[in-house]
């Protein structure tokens, strides 16, 4: 019995990497294709083609890699026609991934997605179409099912994976001493993001933060899609980083460090797992980000702040990021100041996140799969 996977990105790809271990501990018959990155394919998974072409982000950031794009599509739907699977799980990326969803069902294949679109943060009138592109849904926040309900959407609330990273288990004093640093070294966590769009308007400008800093030393995780964007673009910065190729590493990183200065997205809630007071910061093209405003109905692009109804981590968004203002925002934590008051915003926002039974979200999301393949209660 086939699955067919599709990640986009490396936050799906660690997603699906969890979910077919999950699956594979309670279905060992079953067999992967599709497409994902290198934690996928830690689970033997061979991609398709390279998951790296897909991470993309923004409506005018992706026009001109449009027919490439229309040629990948028409790629994976002639290898799901191929394949025939029992299933198909696509992971996030909806801009590519519903798209392959939509056509997969009209074929008679049942199609799960798992990360719940956002469509209660912008363009809600969308949802009426995903009863004709996917199955179900597998949610990653608790309110998230009452919200398709009422455009006759099955969601499932699974938990968030951000609460199995193992960031909460850090050791900072092993990571100080694996790279030679002294105890009373000022450490700073920088997340660019994993998208090449995101790294390359995020890059300049958390370098040119650096350099109005007091002295540290930065610390940053490369994500597979880009790492090699980063780490180019890194050897500019005023402050040469510690760059990390093994995600093992993360969670004594996040815990080594004072602060962190973190694009908006899943890298904020890894922030919160960790413990760490952060700043978020957002940069797309200005008529992206002119359409989103138009649309957006939430007040906040942190999950933290969506969760507590409040500002608990700063957010610098288009305009407000700059070096100026991100310099300004993270110069308190660094001193200690508000990391309590951001610390008691984590706890009450990762509450909200844990999947019903006690379960992991992994185990929980695997077991919506096998329902779906009428292998589970």
């Amino acid at each position: 019995m086939l699955v067919y996977l599709i990640a986009g990105e490396a936050s799906g790809d660690v997603l699906g990497a969890r979910l077919i271990a999950a699956l594979r501990a309670r279905a060992p018959d079953l067999a992967f294709a599709g497409i994902g990155g290198e934690r996928m394919a830690e689970q033997g998974l061979v991609s398709l083609f390279p998951m790296r072409e897909l991470a993309l982000m923004g409506l005018i950031e992706v026009l001109p890699r449009l027919l490439q794009l229309r040629r990948r599509l028409a790629q994976t739907l002639a290898d799901i026609e191929a394949c025939r699977p029992a299933l198909l799980v696509t992971i996030d990326s909806p801009g590519f991934t519903l798209r392959v969803a939509r056509a997969a069902k009209a074929r008679g294949i049942p199609v799960l997605h798992y990360v719940a679109p956002q469509l209660w943060a912008w363009r809600e009138g969308r949802a009426r179409k995903l009863p004709g592109a996917v199955d179900r849904i597998l949610a990653l926040l608790p309110f998230e099912p009452a919200f398709f309900a009422r455009y006759g959407m099955a969601a499932e609330f699974v938990g968030h994976p951000v609460l199995e990273s193992g960031l909460a288990a850090g050791d900072g004093a092993r990571f100080r001493a694996r790279h030679g640093l002294s105890a009373d070294q000022t450490l700073l966590l920088v997340m660019p993001g994993s998208r090449r769009t995101e790294v390359a308007r995020l890059l300049p400008i958390f370098g040119a933060t650096l350099g109005l800093l007091p002295p540290l030393t930065p610390v940053v995780p490369l994500a597979g899609p880009v790492a090699e964007e980063v780490a180019r673009g890194s050897a500019l910065w005023p402050r040469p980083p510690i760059l990390l190729r093994d995600p093992a590493e993360k969670p004594d990183a996040f815990a080594a460090c004072t602060a962190g200065l973190i694009k908006s997205g899943t890298s904020s809630l890894e922030c919160a797992v960790a413990g760490l007071p952060h700043v978020i910061a957002y940069r797309v093209h200005p008529l992206t980000a002119a359409i989103a405003r138009r649309l957006a109905l939430v007040r906040y692009a942190s999950l933290v702040n969506l969760l507590n109804d409040g500002p608990v981590v700063p957010e610098l968004l288009q305009e407000a990021c700059t070096p100026a203002q991100l310099a300004a925002a993270l110069a308190p934590l660094l001193s200690g100041e508000g990391v309590a008051a951001q610390r008691a915003g984590f706890a009450r926002a990762l509450a909200q996140l844990r999947p019903p039974g006690g379960v992991l979200p992994s185990e929980a999301a695997a077991a919506a799969v096998l329902r779906m393949l009428g292998r589970g209660p």
